[in-house]
């Protein structure tokens, strides 16, 4: 795939893995990006997953036709992206390495000192010309490791973002890049919002006509929209005007209660509810739906004087994100020493800008007069006032 006229794409896709770093639910597959610029000296971002050695060196050499690498830019050194660096040294020895000092330091770990190539220490805002071509670099630490650095090409205006505006899916797979980029970022990149934002600031100073990141698919066009998602998801601001419901139920009345909020909700006016069973949907797209929208309720039951797995690790997948700016309200349910709500609020505690909203429903057993009054005032206080502009 050609991404300007002396910049292609050599990167490949997988279709064999089900769970992308050991926990994201991958139905549609990964893919791992290398890109090479093609001028009087020839650089290679990055390598792809070692699954894929020979495919990646295959699209390699065809698009060498004969010539030799002269520089391996790496960007990151997660394994999906830097786990072919031996191979190529061991292929191409002339190749010069160029990363943060960061990187190096984990390039040594990973490979214990067997890289003898040599290597070109480069930090933010150095440059590196390979003729037509210049590239500058830019440190992104935290984005979402502390070594990330990324590259820019001035004459053909391609940003090489490294991990940022990735998404799961394979480039072979047709679909709107939002939700699955969304659920990508709060589950990798989420907590680390304020490098984010520092990130988007260095990039306002450029003109960028194309992003290449490491998964996903180039982007070319509408990247006004995926900047300014980028910028709503980095400042935890929600996208949309919705109420998020998360619930457990253990028999079956949590759910019922649950299920009559959302429809007081709706005969409310609410513009959009969403409702997820967190013990079976994809969690990791529950956290991103969270991050959606500006109302979140959480329901669930009183379990070994705790609270219901699922929802427990529901709130630990929010808390380490940075959950923040949310309309929080709680629903519980228990036979006796009903503690839910009391404790998923302690574990929410360390959440900035969290507004506890009341009525906090509590069922006893199952639903009764009292509980479907809570339901009815809570569905109207969570319509009340719109926080998305």
């Amino acid at each position: 795939m050609k991404i300007a006229e002396d910049i292609k794409y050599i990167g490949v896709n997988d279709h064999s893995i089900d769970l992308f770093e050991g926990m994201y639910r991958v139905p549609r597959g990964m893919c791992y990006n290398s890109y090479i610029v093609l001028d009087e000296k020839i650089a290679l971002l990055d390598t792809v997953d070692e699954h894929f050695s020979e495919q990646w060196l295959e699209n390699l050499r065809q698009v060498l036709a004969g010539r030799c690498p002269d520089y391996l830019i790496i960007q990151h050194m997660e394994p999906d992206h830097s786990a072919n660096i031996l191979r190529l040294v061991e292929q191409y020895p002339q190749v010069v390495l160029v990363a943060s000092a960061k990187a190096f330091i984990m390039m040594d770990q990973f490979f214990e000192g067997k890289l003898w190539a040599e290597r070109r220490v480069v930090a933010d805002g150095d440059t590196l010309s390979l003729g037509r071509h210049k590239l500058q670099f830019l440190a992104a630490p935290m984005v979402h490791w502390p070594e990330v650095m990324m590259t820019y090409d001035s004459s053909a205006q391609v940003l090489f973002s490294a991990d940022a505006f990735g998404k799961f899916g394979a480039m072979d797979q047709q679909e709107p890049w939002e939700d699955e980029a969304r659920r990508y970022y709060f589950g990798i990149v989420g907590k680390y919002g304020l490098y984010v934002q520092k990130l988007l600031q260095k990039a306002k100073g450029l003109g960028i006509r194309q992003i290449c990141p490491l998964h996903g698919p180039v982007l070319a066009e509408y990247l006004e929209d995926y900047l300014r998602l980028y910028n709503a998801w980095s400042r935890y601001e929600p996208e949309e005007e919705g109420v998020l419901i998360a619930y457990t139920s253990i028999y079956g009345n949590t759910k019922r209660a649950v299920l009559l909020l959302e429809q007081k909700l709706r005969e409310a006016g609410c513009p959009k509810v969403v409702v997820r069973d967190l013990a079976r949907c994809d969690m990791s797209e529950a956290v991103a739906e969270a991050f959606r929208y500006p109302k979140l309720v959480l329901a669930t039951t009183t379990y070994n004087a705790g609270i219901f797995p699922p929802m427990r690790e529901y709130i630990q997948w929010l808390t380490e994100r940075n959950f923040c700016n949310r309309q929080v309200a709680f629903m519980e349910n228990g036979s006796w020493a009903i503690v839910a709500a009391m404790l998923m609020e302690q574990m929410l505690e360390k959440c900035k800008g969290l507004t506890f909203t009341e009525p906090r429903v509590r069922i006893t057993s199952a639903l009764s007069k009292d509980s479907m009054e809570q339901l009815e005032m809570l569905a109207l206080e969570l319509v009340a006032g719109d926080t998305v502009r």
